[in-house]
Order: C-alpha cells, then sequence, then structure tokens
C-alpha cells in the first residue's frame, strides 16, 4: 500500500514558550514534528545528513500506514550562538545519555535559572545528571515510544503507545504539561516520578541488553529466552528494591508489554549495535550490578 504525506506549516509569532529540543532521533524528532504542527515555538538540533534533509524537505513522521511532514526550525547545536537574546523557557534533551553532557555544553549559553531542563534519555539517573551542570529548573522524566530514524529527515513510529511521563517541581511540570496538552501528545505526570521512570528503565534495560546480546528482537526475546529474560527483569527489581524503589509488580507487566509488540519491533541499543554505532551500554547494562546483568553486559563489553 503506497503512503501519501501532507505536509503541515508553522506559522510564527504569537506568544508561546520558546522550547528547544536536543535531538531529533525516535523521540525528540516526533515530539518537536509534533509541537510545530500545534505551532509551538520550537527549534530542533539535529547533525548531518539528517539536519541537511530536515532543512530541505522538513521532518517526515511515517506512523503505521500513514505519514505527515511538519516544517520545523532546525540547527546544529555549534549554531545557536547568535539565535536570539535571552533564554529557552524549555529543554528537552532527546539525545542519547553519553551525550547529555556535551549537548549542555552547547546549549547552556541559552538558558538560564528559569529554564526549564528535562532529559528524555535513556537511564534512571539523567535528571541528578543535569542537577550537577545547572542551578536550572529540571524535572525527571521519560518516554514511552517505538521509534527511530528511518532514513535522513524520516521517523518512523511504530505502533500506536505514545507517553510523556514527567514530574518534579510543580509550577515546572505544570508548564510543560500544557505544551503536550497543546500538541495532543499523551502524557503523565505522576507524584513518584522516580519510581515511574524505574519502571520504564526496567524494561528498556532488560530487553536493550537481551536483544543486543542475542541479536533479535522483542518477540523472539520473549518466545524463546522467557525465562532468562524474566530472571533479568526480575534482577532489575531487586537492584531498584536496594535503592528504596519497588516495582516488583512490574516484573509480569513487562513481560506481558513485551508479548504484544509488533513481531520486528526490537531496542534503540540494538539497532545501535547492528548499525555499528556507538551504543548506551553503560546507562542500559553497567548502571545494574547484578549476576546474570553482569554476564551479558561484559558479552556485550566485547562487542564494542
Amino acid at each position: 500500500m503506497s503512503i501519501k504525506c501532507y505536509i503541515l506549516h508553522t506559522r510564527k509569532g504569537g506568544e508561546y514558550m520558546r522550547v528547544a529540543v536536543v535531538g531529533l532521533g525516535g523521540v525528540g524528532g516526533y515530539i518537536a514534528a509534533n509541537f510545530a504542527r500545534a505551532e509551538i515555538d520550537v527549534v530542533g538540533f539535529a547533525r548531518g545528513a539528517h539536519l541537511e534533509a530536515i532543512r530541505e524537505h522538513g521532518l517526515e513522521i511515517v506512523e503505521d500506514e500513514s505519514c505527515w511532514k511538519a516544517k520545523v526550525d532546525v540547527r546544529e547545536e555549534d549554531e545557536l550562538d547568535g539565535y536570539f537574546e535571552g533564554a529557552f523557557d524549555v529543554v528537552m534533551f532527546c539525545v542519547k545519555s553519553y551525550d547529555l553532557e556535551e549537548s549542555y555544553k552547547h546549549i547552556k549559553s541559552h538558558i538560564d535559572k528559569n529554564s526549564i531542563l528535562i532529559s528524555f534519555s535513556n537511564g534512571v539517573d539523567n535528571g541528578d545528571r543535569l542537577r550537577k551542570l545547572s542551578n536550572s529548573i529540571v524535572l525527571d522524566g521519560c518516554v514511552y515510544m517505538l521509534s527511530h530514524i528511518e532514513n535522513a529527515g524520516v521517523i518512523r513510529k511504530k505502533g500506536k503507545v505514545f507517553s510523556a511521563v514527567f514530574g518534579g517541581e510543580e509550577e515546572a511540570t505544570a508548564k510543560l504539561a500544557s505544551l503536550f496538552e497543546k500538541a495532543g501528545l499523551r502524557y503523565k505526570t505522576p507524584s513518584d516520578i522516580q519510581t515511574a521512570i524505574w519502571k520504564k528503565y526496567l524494561f528498556i534495560s532488560a530487553f536493550a541488553t537481551m536483544t543486543s546480546y542475542y541479536d533479535k528482537n522483542i518477540v523472539y526475546i520473549y518466545k524463546h529466552h522467557y525465562d532468562e529474560v524474566r530472571t533479568l527483569l526480575e534482577e532489575i527489581s531487586q537492584f531498584a528494591k536496594s535503592k528504596g524503589i519497588d516495582i516488583e509488580d512490574e516484573v509480569a507487566k513487562a513481560l506481558e508489554v513485551a508479548s504484544k509488540l509488533p513481531g520486528d519491533a526490537s531496542t534503540s541499543m540494538h539497532l545501535d549495535f547492528q548499525n555499528k554505532k556507538r551504543v548506551e551500554l553503560e546507562s542500559l547494562s553497567g548502571y545494574v550490578d547484578m549476576p546474570l546483568m553482569e554476564k551479558l553486559y561484559e558479552g556485550l563489553k566485547r562487542r564494542v
């Protein structure tokens, strides 16, 4: 079946919060395109061929059997100086976890103590890392979705799942929520954001590690390595408990989610291994100090 696309243009001007999305990969690209479609004042930061394609053709979002394009103001990180006077109201870091500190350095000249910062990178300590770098308002968060850069300028989103989960300082949380509300994107603001982040981490850490180790998709891991992935999920749950986070009930839920995903769905770390890119091994596998995880982590380290 052929897919037809339509183009949405962003109206300039208006009283909007000024938003930066750093990293226009699967998560950041999808959010930035939806914000642009909703006429939110957003600028995205990308690199290389992906950046050039977005500049020339717009940012294309492919969802199941439909697609659409949005015109997004996109720049390289080192083009930021002189972009405008003042600071961004909201900065969303959607880069790989290993790029968080470097991305912050590029944008810090355009943030101040009132800027709201949030990282949607994989991992559970990104908020703490930002708080060490900045005196801005830092929220904690994560995003549930399956998406990746399919081609330069094209984001492929698989399935219908999307949910941004975030929380922290109450007024900043409400401001960020208003942006997702305007963009028509599903979001949650749980009172216990740390537990919420660990729930996401439980799934992504286990399945990123297993899909990468066996070079297979999520459903394959569920069907053919069920006992092993259950053990790994239980280990992560135990590790979280050692930090005061109770996610024991999430183990069965994670397995159920995995059983219902599209047959070709995998993880970003698995795709990065396949494409011989830098991988988030330390934040997704090396962070959990447990026996089975250590074995898988050591095996994956030899492939980096």
